[in-house]
């Protein structure tokens, strides 16, 4: 069974024109801000944060 990633993100929008999202995210739990230029791209860095998690110690 896989293990469940998780991970805390604050997001920042900026900028809301066109039905799109241009702004700043904060990976909490590595300290690290990305910018976004729409909403799939910040969907983009999620998803890619989430497969940078450590798998836990057992």
């Amino acid at each position: 069974m896989e293990e469940k990633k998780e991970a805390t993100f604050v997001i920042h929008v900026k900028k809301s024109k066109d039905n799109g999202w241009q702004g700043q995210v904060n990976w909490a739990d590595h300290d690290e801000k990305l910018n976004f230029r729409s909403a799939m791209e910040l969907i983009n860095i999620m998803d890619s944060a989430l497969d940078y998690v450590e798998e836990p110690v057992q």
